[in-house]
């Protein structure tokens, strides 16, 4: 697994399954989660996002109240339901979910005790082909739900808060990721790092960025997500910041970051 030189496209007309990770709390994976998915359903790309946190915070902000569903990936994973059933529409432009909530908190315990645990969540994505990004929002941690998310996904992307301790178990995760590389997914790649919250202001988030910057190499976005309130409002509203404030620093972000993204993963054109 390659994390530094040249960027080259995945020419690629499957599904594309990134695996928004990070076993640090607070940098601002679920955010990246959904705000990419509405950007990139605005660029007209069919867009499935799949809570695998058991914090459920993709599924409420994306408007979706969740002690009012009746069928959860928890119910995917463990009791073999169709996806297809279990997936709901959104009311932004080009996204679907896979809703979430707190029952998959146990999910771990009791998916260990089945054959082909990894490979879960990969089995009932078979059945959602239909999409051109499937976005899994992963759970802070490096357990069996994020190997999972590992083995059923073609790309990773790295949300690293512009702070000190930035860099602080990456070396792990990117171990992990080797790990499931070599025994479940050898497609697994790098697709970047992207760095959160950053303050131009404070020179810290500047030494931070070169730091990253000089492990990474040109996996590390050329997008820079600021610190923006309306970005930390927008979840309250069951929003992505395109529909609570598409004029705010941190929309122009998110969108600059979709493009980004769509350019490395199928090619610019």
């Amino acid at each position: 697994m390659v994390f530094q030189g040249r960027v080259l496209p995945v020419v690629n007309k499957q599904t594309v399954i990134i695996a928004v990770l990070n076993q640090k709390g607070g940098v601002g994976k679920t955010t990246t989660t959904i705000n990419l998915a509405a950007y990139l359903g605005r660029q007209k790309r069919k867009v499935l996002v799949v809570d695998a946190d058991p914090q459920g915070n993709a599924t409420s902000g994306l408007g979706i109240e969740k002690t009012e569903l009746t069928q959860t990936l928890c119910d995917v994973l463990l009791s073999n339901v169709d996806l297809n059933k279990v997936l709901l529409k959104t009311d932004f432009e080009n996204i679907d979910l896979v809703p979430t909530d707190a029952r998959l908190a146990s999910v771990e315990v009791d998916l260990a005790q089945t054959a082909n645990r990894e490979a879960a969540l990969k089995t009932a994505l078979a059945s959602a082909q239909k999409y051109d990004y499937i976005l899994i929002d992963c759970p802070p941690s490096l357990g069996l739900l994020t190997i999972n998310a590992l083995t059923a996904a073609n790309q990773v992307l790295i949300p690293v808060q512009s702070e000190y301790y930035a860099l602080e178990g990456l070396s792990q995760l990117l171990q992990v990721m080797q790990q499931v590389q070599r025994g479940y997914n050898p497609e697994l790649e790098l697709l970047g790092v992207i760095m959160t919250m950053y303050d131009k202001r404070t020179s810290l988030s500047e030494q931070v960025y070169n730091e990253v910057k000089k492990h990474f190499g040109d996996k590390l976005m050329t997008t820079v997500v600021p610190r923006n309130v309306r970005l930390a409002e927008a979840p309250s509203h069951g929003k992505p910041i395109a529909e609570y404030d598409r004029w705010s620093k941190g929309a122009r972000a998110y969108k600059n970051l979709a493009k980004e993204i769509d350019d490395r993963v199928r090619g610019a054109n």
